[in-house]
């Protein structure tokens, strides 16, 4: 019995020291600065921007990251998905040389409640549609009057696809141009119709384990798709059967999380953080996705309007955004589905992503 115990004790003690190494390596790679932007050759671009700053929006304290080769360029300001997921941390180690940074100057801002925006002592009562349009219009306005732009570009991914979408019909005179990556029309629809797909898919491979899983939930049920779901055989599966995140066959989620707990531009508390803002955000924000529909309530715009959607994307539905593409009305709108997507184009495709992006401004 006690050479049981000592051998229990040995493996205990070796969990607890590879926690701490990996707790040790994370703090390490989180000094909670961003490197400078380089080129090819790995030297750091002369007059280039990469910075980490905080300013008050809507009563609190938000943070974002700003990057530019040329500060002189046309400023972005990306609207993330989720509701309450950063995207810059995860894919910045992605990015290949063609980047939007090389052409723009772009603001990657983490919303209300979310990423380095997010703390235990905010207010829950502050986290509605309107009060993010109006944090939005903040953020905008910093941009314009810091970088001496009549109007900036608005690109949203996902849930930034809403929120843009209900900013620049309220606030039309501060933007050139809305682009929508993975758009947002009717979500309540989209996930039914990925559900289906999934389960039809699980059938046809005779993969029985996930049939069942499908089968734990009821889409036509009140309260379908719950955050039960969201977070479970929904993002497995999306991922699995490669219609999520990326379409890639190599793709894995706890790559994401490994470059996330690498970055640099966070610190340790920020990323530890992260987690919890993200569940936050998506408990108080995702039911004004999930209840509306946007055919219904928003298709008339004042500024072009542009969507960029991959072709395997069921995690928002290509098909559904087209559909809510031929509703719009705009001064010039454009749809461009890309071959080789999932949900994240700007990412999968990034050369074809940016020289789009570049033509739209060119316009």
């Amino acid at each position: 019995m006690k050479k049981v115990f000592k051998i229990l004790g040995v493996i205990l003690l070796s969990i607890i020291g590879v926690l701490l190494i990996g707790l040790i390596a994370i703090a390490v790679n989180s000094p909670g600065k961003l490197e400078p932007l380089k080129d090819k050759d790995g030297k750091e671009i002369p007059g280039s921007l990469a910075e980490k700053s905080f300013t008050e929006i809507g009563g609190i304290q938000q943070g974002f990251f700003i990057r530019s080769e040329n500060p002189e360029n046309p400023v972005i300001l990306f609207l993330h998905g989720g509701p309450g997921s950063p995207e810059f941390a995860m894919f910045s180690p992605l990015e290949t040389s063609e980047r939007l940074e090389k052409y723009f100057t772009v603001c990657y801002w983490d919303q209300r409640g979310a990423g380095m925006s997010f703390s235990n002592s905010i207010d829950t009562s502050t986290m509605t549609l309107d009060q993010m349009v109006e944090d939005t219009r903040q953020m905008t306005e910093y941009l314009q009057k810091r970088f001496n732009q009549d109007k900036i570009y608005l690109m949203g991914h996902s849930w930034g696809t809403y929120l843009g979408v209900k900013t620049i019909e309220k606030y039309p005179d501060n933007y050139a141009a809305f682009i929508g990556i993975g758009q947002i029309s009717n979500q309540m629809e989209s996930e039914k119709i990925a559900y289906n797909y999934m389960l039809q898919h699980a059938k046809e491979i005779n993969d029985k384990q996930d049939v069942k899983r499908l089968q734990k939930f009821d889409p036509n049920a009140a309260d379908f798709p719950s955050l039960n779901y969201l977070g479970s055989a929904r993002s497995l599966l999306m991922n699995k059967y490669r219609i999520g995140i990326m379409h890639s066959d190599d793709f894995a989620v706890s790559e994401l999380i490994k470059n996330l707990m690498t970055f640099k531009g966070y610190t340790l508390s920020e990323k530890l953080y992260f987690f919890k803002g993200s569940l936050f955000s998506l408990t108080h924000v995702w039911d004004y996705v999930e209840n509306d529909n946007l055919n219904e309530t928003s298709t008339n715009f004042r500024i072009p309007f542009y969507i960029i959607h991959g072709k395997y994307d069921y995690q928002v539905s290509h098909t559904l955004a087209l559909e809510y593409f031929d509703n719009i009305e705009a001064p010039e709108k454009e749809f461009y589905t890309f071959e080789n997507s999932a949900h994240s184009p700007n990412v999968e495709e990034p050369e074809r992503f940016v020289g789009i992006v570049r033509e739209i401004a060119s316009n």
